[in-house]
């Protein structure tokens, strides 16, 4: 499994001619709400050259769902996507039309496709609608988690499968999410293997590094994350 961070909270994931793309945030469209969130990083035009088998929104943020990002991703007509979304989204991302399949993804639903399973589980977040992704590779057995933005919430844990190869987490500790201390505490309580920290960098000067966890690996923008 290839995983490219795209900033923020965006990951890419490839394997075998499969690809899916997690909250993409590729504009400056938080800064025309609140300047002081000027991007930090210039946005990578490459990734606007894929179109993704599965595309997923964990909430309803602009550096989420964000509405200058996702259309051009629904515009294009060359393959059918699927997109998971919970109701918050949902409302807005089926607008698009374009022949996608815009699917509710709550809190507990599950779909599998492409030889991937994807479970929606809570998140602690601002958007009570907000929801974390396990992928599970149903060809390797691998599973990964992506939190989502959230806080520590020890109910969390209960939506969670036994083994968790990789968890992705925010570790900003500002706009509801976790510190850098809450999330090594939550990475050990998964008991995932490896641990990402994301949501950092972008609108502020912090670096992954402050994320201090047994088993951690430091992404970077826009490459491919070593596991």
């Amino acid at each position: 499994m290839k995983i490219t961070w795209l900033g923020q909270a965006g990951l890419l994931f490839e394997q075998d001619g499969v690809t899916i793309m997690i909250d993409p945030y590729l504009s400056n469209s938080v800064a025309k709400v609140n300047p002081l969130n000027d991007r930090r990083v210039p946005t990578d035009e490459r990734f606007f050259d894929i179109t993704p088998d599965v595309m997923i929104f964990t909430h309803d943020h602009l550096d989420h769902y964000d509405p200058e990002t996702a259309p051009r991703f629904f515009a294009k007509n060359d393959k059918k996507i699927t997109v998971l979304c919970p109701s918050s989204v949902w409302q807005k991302a089926r607008t698009h039309g374009n022949g996608h399949n815009y699917v509710q993804f709550n809190r507990h639903t599950q779909w599998t496709a492409y030889g991937f399973r994807f479970r929606a589980v809570k998140a602690e977040h601002s958007d009570d609608h907000a929801i974390g992704v396990v992928i599970e590779d149903l060809g390797e057995g691998k599973t990964y988690y992506v939190t989502g933005d959230t806080l520590y919430n020890p109910t969390i844990f209960a939506d969670l499968p036994e083994k968790i190869d990789v968890i992705f987490l925010p570790v900003n500790g500002v706009g509801n999410n976790m510190n850098a201390t809450d999330a090594a505490r939550f990475a050990k309580a998964t008991g995932a293997k490896q641990a990402v920290p994301l949501h950092v960098g972008l609108f502020d000067d912090l670096k992954p590094d402050i994320f201090e966890c047994d088993h951690r690996t430091l992404p970077e923008f826009y490459k491919e994350i070593k596991l």
